[in-house]
C-alpha cells in the first residue's frame, strides 16, 4: 500500500510541476510578443521565445512520462533559476513574489532530480528510469 502510494504521489507531483511548464509553452505559442518583449527588454534577442516554448512543452511531456527525469529535473532548475531573473524588480512585490517561487519550483525539481534513482526502483520513473545515469546514489544511515 504504502509503494503504491508513493507511486501515485510522484506521479501526481511531476504532472503538477509539467502544468507549470505546459502553461508556459502555451503562454509564448499564444502571446509570443509579450515574451520577446521580456527579453530584448533585458538585452536578449526577442527570437529566444521559440527555443523556450520548445523547452517547456518538451521537458513537461518528459515530467509526466518520466523520461530523463534526472536531467529534465535539473535542466529546469536551472531554467527557473535563470528567469528568476526577469522577475527580479524588488520595488514590486508581485515581481518578488514569483522570484521566490521560481526558486522554490528550482528547489523542488532538485529534490525530484535527487531522488530519480529511489522513483526508478519503485517503479513510478516510466520508461526512461532504469538508465544507470538516473540514479541516486543510497543514501548513509
Amino acid at each position: 500500500m504504502c509503494a503504491r502510494m508513493d507511486r501515485v504521489l510522484i506521479v501526481l507531483g511531476r504532472c503538477l510541476i509539467a502544468l507549470l511548464f505546459i502553461a508556459g509553452a502555451l503562454q509564448k505559442a499564444l502571446d509570443p510578443a509579450q515574451v520577446s518583449d521580456l527579453l530584448t527588454d533585458k538585452g536578449l534577442p526577442g527570437w529566444l521565445v521559440w527555443p523556450a516554448l520548445v523547452f517547456n512543452g518538451a521537458a513537461a511531456l518528459a515530467l509526466i512520462l518520466g523520461i530523463w527525469l534526472r536531467w529534465v529535473a535539473i535542466a529546469l532548475a536551472i531554467y527557473c533559476l535563470f528567469t528568476s531573473w526577469f522577475h527580479f524588480i524588488p520595488d514590486d512585490g508581485w515581481q518578488m513574489s514569483i522570484f521566490i517561487k521560481n526558486w522554490a519550483i528550482a528547489g523542488g525539481l532538485l529534490v525530484l532530480a535527487g531522488h530519480a534513482g529511489r522513483m526508478a526502483q519503485i517503479g513510478a520513473d516510466g520508461p526512461g528510469a532504469a538508465r544507470s545515469t538516473d540514479r541516486a546514489l543510497p543514501l548513509e544511515s
